[in-house]
């Protein structure tokens, strides 16, 4: 069965970078789309990003344009969400899938925190 695990998250001040990684195990990873989403506190669960299987595309959301960038890593099955210039709007916990429709996932796992303050 395919396991993701996310990781990479912590604090980091307003402007700063942080590199997220979603391990799989189970499944290449070659093979799926990718989503990251994200929830911050008393907030709903938004869409990031979608990498398609074939990496035809990656698009991303509006809010995260020009400073997000998903990546993959096939020799270690892991994809990477780099982030930068980071805003404290980005607080939250954030979770990969092997699918980028969200209303198909119905276990979101641990995902990793990301906490964006001065």
């Amino acid at each position: 069965q395919l396991q993701l695990v996310e990781s990479g998250g912590g604090l980091v001040h307003p402007g700063g970078s942080l590199r997220l990684s979603c391990a799989a195990s189970g499944f290449t990873l070659d093979y799926l789309a990718v989503g990251w989403f994200r929830q911050g506190p008393g907030k709903e669960r938004e869409w990031v990003s979608c990498m398609s299987s074939s990496g035809d595309y990656t698009n991303y959301a509006d809010f995260v344009k020009g400073r997000f960038t998903v990546s993959r890593d096939s020799a270690r099955n892991t994809v990477y969400l780099q982030m930068n210039s980071l805003k404290p709007e980005d607080t939250g916990v954030y979770y990969c899938a092997g699918t980028c429709a969200s209303e198909f996932i119905d276990d979101w796992g641990q995902g990793t925190q990301v906490t964006v303050s001065s």
